[in-house]
């Protein structure tokens, strides 16, 4: 068990350390990067806003976990 406890906490030093330079990189590169939801609520940019022809139907669901 102080096997697994002493390469458990080995590889998480690297993996912080690895970590910490792919954010020091990114930050260097020019901040945020388009992620999912960069730009939400602009899908209809530069698109006709007078013509809504999309069919969208409101439904009830259930979350199951």
């Amino acid at each position: 068990m102080t096997t697994i406890d002493s390469a458990m906490a080995e590889l998480n030093t690297a993996f912080q350390a690895a970590s910490a330079e792919m954010y020091a990189q990114s930050g260097a590169q020019g901040g945020a990067q388009a992620g999912p939801d960069m730009n939400a609520g602009q899908s209809n940019a530069g698109q006709n806003n007078g013509k809504q022809d999309d069919n969208v139907q409101d439904a009830d669901f259930e979350e199951v976990k």
